[in-house]
């Protein structure tokens, strides 16, 4: 579509009549977006993911977090919170990600290396979140995007290394183009992965949640009445005034 400008939202019938390409993409741009929303939207798969990354979490601490769970039963829970994380919390900062861990994927050993730290990183501060948000961790849904969004860029830069590694040790002639594509892609990913990192911490998400519910209690309607006085000609009022009369 960006590549194709205006003819990209013509319809193939309208470009076969101008004799051009019947290139469909104003087709494809309406049917691939059932994607995005066909088995759950975006948002509602990000929370859905982000439940599964801290279910082991919630199994081990959840007594801790829960407000209807009594002072008793948060006591009782302490010995087992404190033995689970005496050992994880730890291996989450002393394992090994450096040279010369992957050493034998070449120029991709680097970006495994990354890979093998920031997923670490994700682990620590999901739980980071756990201990500032607590129970009102489910309400901090920009928090737990960012969060799977990390993961999301962790597996694609994992899976196209793959793909790289595995064409060159079956010698596919299409393997050096691979392994520039997939550097290049990790590369990029790289600094996605850590600005996420940095604004799960720094970020105006409390500023937009008073915003939006500013806008929910009518207190930003300026725009809205400009785009309500557009008859569905695409007109503006007076020339829909004038058009009537």
């Amino acid at each position: 579509m960006q590549v194709r400008g205006g003819r990209g939202y013509e319809t193939e019938a309208s470009l076969r009549d101008r004799g051009e390409d019947p290139v469909g993409i104003e087709r494809m741009m309406r049917d691939f977006r059932i994607n995005r929303i066909f088995e759950g939207s975006s948002e509602i798969m990000h929370l859905i993911m982000a439940r599964e990354a801290v279910d082991r979490h919630l199994q081990v601490a959840g007594a801790l977090i829960d407000r209807r769970a009594s002072f008793g039963t948060k006591l009782a829970a302490l010995p087992k919170i404190g033995l689970f994380y005496a050992w994880w919390y730890p291996t989450r900062w002393l394992a090994w990600g450096r040279w010369p861990r992957y050493a034998g994927y070449g120029r991709h050993a680097r970006h495994l290396r990354f890979i093998d730290r920031a997923a670490r990183k994700l682990a620590r501060e999901s739980f980071h979140g756990m201990l500032v948000y607590r129970e009102k961790m489910e309400r901090r849904q920009m928090f737990l995007f960012r969060l799977v969004d990390v993961v999301n860029e962790l597996f694609a830069m994992a899976a196209s290394i793959s793909r790289a590694h595995t064409e060159a040790q079956r010698g596919v002639e299409s393997a050096a183009r691979s392994a520039a594509l997939s550097d290049l892609f990790c590369r990029m990913a790289r600094r996605r992965v850590k600005q996420l990192f940095r604004e799960l911490w720094h970020n105006d998400d409390a500023l937009k949640y008073k915003t939006a519910q500013e806008v929910m209690k009518g207190r930003h309607v300026g725009r809205e009445e400009l785009l309500a006085d557009i008859d569905p000609a695409g007109r503006a009022p007076r020339q829909a005034a004038a058009a009537a009369s």
